[in-house]
């Protein structure tokens, strides 16, 4: 029976291990089901968080289930009983002193469990679930680091675009200024030709006008040469006759 128990425990933890690590390991990796996975008719291993039932404190229902559908309900303690007596009887289970102190100790972890079992689990489950917690930051640090290096990329590249606009921006605004240097130079070009066309202009006006200037002067001059004393003479009494016929006509 203690063999039996002791390689029941044994499997058991052999599938409670591979199934825990398993789990964890796709949950750290995080892999995608692909559509070809069944997972209906074969579902990934859960650990299991409590034993499974057993009776009188360490004996396995599936024991007393697997005689009932042979032998009904006593199938298994009968079963118990006959090869306890056949052992006994070819004496290859031998009872010495020993065997009573067996009996008095699993009395004892019988009391034990009936009377504090609950607290040890509770305490036991307790520092499982510490285990499990370290466990599972340990496994979650990475990915929560991971995840913010992508946010941090990600940022990153949002400020690589918003620094592309802003190389875009300031790509106008150099051909802005350059188009408004080039509009300034213009206007400052226009004016000087403007100025050095209204020079010439006023300089044709100005020698224009002296050389009228000069030629009224020349014919004036030259026509009073040509005027001698006696026409002058003539011409100023003419324009005094002329001048009283006025004052009497008014």
């Amino acid at each position: 029976m203690l063999s039996r128990l002791a390689l029941r425990q044994c499997l058991q933890m052999k599938q409670i291990a591979p199934s825990f690590i398993g789990s964890t390991r796709l949950t750290a990796t995080g892999p995608k089901e692909g559509s070809e996975r069944d997972l209906v008719n074969f579902p990934r291993p859960v650990r299991a968080e409590v034993h499974s039932k057993v009776r009188y404190g360490f004996v396995p229902e599936e024991w007393f289930e697997f005689f009932y559908k042979k032998t009904g309900v006593t199938g298994p303690y009968m079963f118990a009983a006959g090869l306890s007596t056949y052992l006994l009887s070819k004496e290859i289970w031998v009872v010495e002193h020993d065997f009573y102190a067996m009996l008095g100790f699993f009395g004892c972890v019988y009391l034990i469990n009936r009377n504090y079992g609950q607290q040890i689990s509770g305490y036991l489950d307790k520092q499982i679930d510490e285990i499990e917690a370290g466990w599972k930051e340990l496994r979650e640090k990475p990915v929560e680091a991971l995840q913010d290096g992508i946010k941090k990329e990600q940022e990153a590249q949002w400020q690589a675009e918003g620094n592309i606009l802003l190389m875009e921006a300031k790509r106008e605004n150099v051909k802005m200024q350059l188009e408004a240097t080039f509009r300034e130079r213009a206007m400052q070009a226009y004016r000087e030709v403007k100025k050095r066309l209204d020079y010439q202009s006023e300089k044709n006006r100005i020698e224009q006008m002296l050389a009228q200037k000069h030629m009224v002067q020349w014919v004036v001059s030259n026509v009073l040469k040509s005027i001698s004393d006696a026409q002058e003479k003539e011409n100023l009494k003419k324009c005094i006759s002329d001048l009283q016929a006025l004052s009497a006509k008014i």
